[in-house]
C-alpha cells in the first residue's frame, strides 16, 4: 500500500460521470478543471459505535463516493457548487473560513476539511479555488457521506496547495476536523476513505492507525439496503450522547478499580490501564455498574465532583440537558462488539468450512446488541434485519450511526436475485416513498478503492 493517496492519469471519454462534472465545472466557471479528487463512502460490516473508544472496527470502502473538480486561482476564495441543485452554492474567503456547528449545511462538511488541512500545514494563506461536488452516496443512510466529503475536501486542498500528506497523516487529520461541526467521531469512516483497497476489506485499528487485510470468505455478497429514515449525525444529539455515556462509564469503572480515572476517557484505554481481556472487562462492567440509569447527581456522587464540573469537563455541548445516562448498557455493547470484532477477523483468516454461517452469527449477534444495549437502532431499520434475514441473509445488522439509514446483509451467492427480489417487495414496493428511493437504496457492493486524484490524460 502505497503511503501517499495515488495521482491516476484518466482518460474522460471512457467516464462517463468524469465527463459530466467537467461539463458541469465549464458550465459554472466558464474554465476547465485542473484536476479531480475522489472519496468513497464506506459500509461497516461488525464493530459499530467503538472506534471512538479506542477499538478496532472492520469496514470496506463502497463504489459510491464523492467526487470534485477542482480548478486554483488567486481570486481570494473558495467558491463550491454542488451537482445536485438542492445543495445551495456558496463562496468565502481563504481568509474568513468559520463552520457553523449550529447548521450544518454541506459547504461546512468541505469547510472542515479545507481548515483541518490548513491548520495541520500551517498554511498562512490558502490557495483560490472553484470546485463542483458530486456525490453518489446517498446522504444521511449511514454510509459516510458527509466523511467522504471532509476527505474530499481535505484532499483537495492538499493538492491545490501543492502539498503532499501521507494517507494515514490525511486520515488522522480529517478525523480531527470533522469535530469542527459538532461530530465526535472515532476515525473510522476517515481511516477507510484514505486506506481502503479493492477487493478487501479492513480491520482499521487506532493509535497508531493502521489497516490490515481482511479477505472476506468466497461466495457470499454484502448488500447494503437504505431503511430511508434519515439521521444527520451532527443535527442531534444521540450520538454525542453515546460519546458521554461511554466516557462517564470509562470514569465510574476507572475509579472502582482505583486508576485515576480524570485523565482516562475511552474504554478501551483503560482496559489497557488495567491490563485485562475483553471477558473481564465485561465482568467488571457487571461488577460495579447498574442496568438503572445514572442521575447526574449520582455521577457527581460517585466521581466527587460538582456539577458544573460535569457539565464543563465531561459532557459535550450539546448534551448539556441529559439528566439520564444508561451506562451499564452501552459499556456491555462496547467491550462485547469489540470482541466480535476480533473474532469476525478470526474466522476470516481462518476459514472453517461453515465461516459464512459463523460470521452471519457475529453480524445478528451485533445488531441484537445495537438494538437492545446501545439504542441506536429505530424501528424501520429492525423491520428491515428481519425481512434480510427471512429473504435468505445468513446475517444482517445495522451499519453506520444507526437511528435511521442503511443495513448490511450477508447473503450467500446463490441466492442474490430472489434475496433483492424478496427485500424489493416486502420493504420498498409497499411504501411509495420508499418505492421511488429503492433504486439507491438496495444494491450488492464489493470493497472498492480508497481517495485518489485524477488527472485528464
Amino acid at each position: 500500500m502505497a503511503s501517499i493517496p495515488p495521482k491516476i492519469k484518466v482518460l474522460l471519454s471512457g467516464n462517463e460521470r468524469l465527463q459530466k462534472l467537467k461539463e458541469a465545472f465549464h458550465g459554472k466557471y466558464g474554465q476547465m478543471p485542473l484536476f479531480y479528487a475522489r472519496a468513497p463512502g464506506r459500509v461497516n460490516l461488525i464493530g459499530e459505535h467503538i472506534d471512538y473508544c479506542g477499538y478496532a472496527v472492520l469496514p470496506m470502502a463502497i463504489e459510491q463516493n464523492i467526487l470534485a473538480a477542482v480548478s486554483v486561482s488567486d481570486s481570494q476564495t473558495i467558491q463550491m457548487t454542488n451537482t445536485d441543485p438542492k445543495y445551495k452554492d456558496f463562496t468565502v474567503s481563504v481568509d474568513g473560513i468559520t463552520i457553523d456547528r449550529e447548521d450544518p449545511q454541506w459547504y461546512y462538511y468541505f469547510l472542515c476539511g479545507v481548515r483541518g488541512i490548513q491548520e495541520h500545514l500551517s498554511l498562512s494563506s490558502l490557495a483560490g479555488m472553484c470546485c463542483v461536488v458530486d456525490g453518489t452516496i446517498p446522504a444521511s443512510s449511514g454510509l459516510s457521506s458527509s466523511s467522504a466529503l471532509v476527505c474530499c475536501a481535505g484532499l483537495v486542498t492538499m493538492e491545490a496547495n501543492q502539498k503532499s500528506l501521507s494517507k494515514v497523516t490525511l486520515a488522522e487529520t480529517c478525523a480531527k476536523c470533522e469535530r469542527y461541526i459538532g461530530t465526535e467521531g472515532g476515525g473510522m469512516d476517515q481511516s477507510i476513505s484514505f486506506l481502503a483497497e479493492e477487493g478487501t476489506a479492513k480491520l482499521i485499528e487506532f493509535n497508531p492507525l493502521r489497516a490490515t487485510d481482511v479477505r472476506l470468505p468466497d461466495g457470499a455478497f454484502f448488500v447494503i439496503a437504505n431503511c430511508c429514515v434519515e439521521m444527520n449525525k451532527a443535527a442531534s444529539s444521540h450520538f454525542n450522547m453515546r460519546v458521554v455515556e461511554c466516557r462517564i462509564a470509562t470514569k465510574i469503572l476507572a475509579k472502582a478499580r482505583a486508576v485515576d480515572w480524570q485523565r482516562l476517557l475511552k474504554l478501551g484505554d483503560l482496559q489497557k490501564e488495567l491490563q485485562a481481556s475483553l471477558e473481564e472487562m465485561l465482568e467488571l462492567v457487571e461488577e460495579v455498574l447498574h442496568p438503572e440509569p445514572y442521575s447526574r447527581e449520582e455521577i457527581c456522587r460517585t466521581l466527587g465532583i460538582r456539577e458544573e464540573q460535569l457539565g464543563q469537563n465531561i459532557l459535550s455541548a450539546n448534551t448539556q440537558h441529559a439528566t439520564q445516562f444508561k451506562l451499564y448498557q452501552r459499556a456491555r455493547h462496547v467491550y462485547g462488539e469489540a470482541a466480535r470484532v476480533l473474532q469476525f477477523k478470526a474466522v476470516c483468516d481462518s476459514s472453517p468450512a461453515d465461516a459464512v454461517a459463523q460470521l452471519g452469527d457475529l453480524m445478528n449477534r451485533s445488531h441484537a446488541s445495537c438494538r437492545d444495549l446501545y439504542e441506536c437502532s429505530c424501528p424501520e431499520l429492525d423491520q428491515l434485519v428481519d425481512i434480510c434475514l427471512q429473504a435468505g441473509a445468513v446475517g444482517s445488522r445495522l451499519t453506520g450511526a444507526g437511528w435511521g439509514g442503511c443495513t448490511v446483509s450477508m447473503v450467500p451467492g446463490e441466492k442474490i436475485d430472489s434475496f433483492l427480489q424478496t427485500v424489493s417487495a416486502r420493504y420498498y414496493m409497499p411504501d411509495a416513498r420508499r418505492s421511488a428511493l429503492e433504486k439507491q437504496s438496495l444494491f450488492v457492493t464489493k470493497p472498492g478503492g480508497g481517495a485518489a486524484i485524477f488527472i485528464e490524460e
